[in-house]
């Protein structure tokens, strides 16, 4: 409870003119309805706790035109005021130096803000990735997040429904369709892990699957499951 009562009663954030120049030209920026870009992400947090645990780093990759394009990519460690304990670093690999040295929030939402402008995202369950961002960019920036996302979590079953009572977290996926991931649970190797996955439910026979079809069939699954 006290946590919860700390967070209701944070100050505003305060930001220099330059950054809010920043976020109100990022504002500004027009969402184009058939952009061919979108930007794949994974992140890393102090925990699961969707409460109580902060955001630690983004990962980031683009995918234009449905190829991956690993020279338009973001990855950031937030700075953080004291590290998170020695068995989360044991998941993430991010050292207690590594967090408190790393980019002033603020500035890192904004470098993420400019880096994916009004394209839409994609994550591997969305819920997570999401409400973490969001907490930050209202913690840090004092505006509150709204982007269209695709959750992968849904649309990889509903492309290839027999696996879907026996594949359900991103490793399932990505070990069945052989995609290599070395460095689980960084935030931007995890987000080249997931690019691939978009790419194979793209795939359909000799055509590909737009991101607008995969959008159709992630709300159909979850009206589905929403009827069962």
């Amino acid at each position: 409870m006290k946590s919860i009562l700390q967070r209701w009663l944070a100050p505003r954030a305060q930001l220099t003119a330059k950054q809010t120049e920043r976020l109100a030209a990022w504002q500004a920026l027009p969402v184009l309805r058939d952009a061919l870009r979108c930007v794949v992400l994974d992140v890393e947090t102090t925990g699961l706790n969707l409460i109580t645990d902060t955001l630690l780093s983004i990962g980031a990759v683009a995918v234009v035109d449905q190829r991956i394009v690993l020279s338009d990519s973001y990855s950031v460690v937030l700075q953080q005021s004291t590290s998170s304990n020695h068995d989360n670093i044991l998941i993430h690999g991010i050292s207690g130096s590594a967090q408190r040295e790393g980019v002033l929030p603020a500035d890192a939402l904004l470098d993420f803000l400019e880096f994916i402008g009004k394209d839409p995202l994609v994550a591997f369950h969305v819920t997570f990735d999401e409400t973490m961002i969001r907490k930050a960019m209202k913690a840090y920036l004092g505006f509150n997040f709204k982007h269209t996302w695709l959750d992968l979590a849904y649309v990889m079953p509903a492309r290839f429904p027999t696996l879907m009572y026996t594949h359900r977290v991103l490793d399932d996926w990505t070990r069945h369709f052989n995609i290599i991931n070395d460095s689980r649970h960084n935030a931007l190797a995890d987000a080249l892990a997931t690019a691939q996955l978009l790419l194979v439910a793209q795939c359909n026979n000799a055509s590909r699957l737009n991101y607008h079809a995969l959008r159709d069939l992630e709300r159909e699954l979850r009206h589905s499951k929403n009827e069962i």
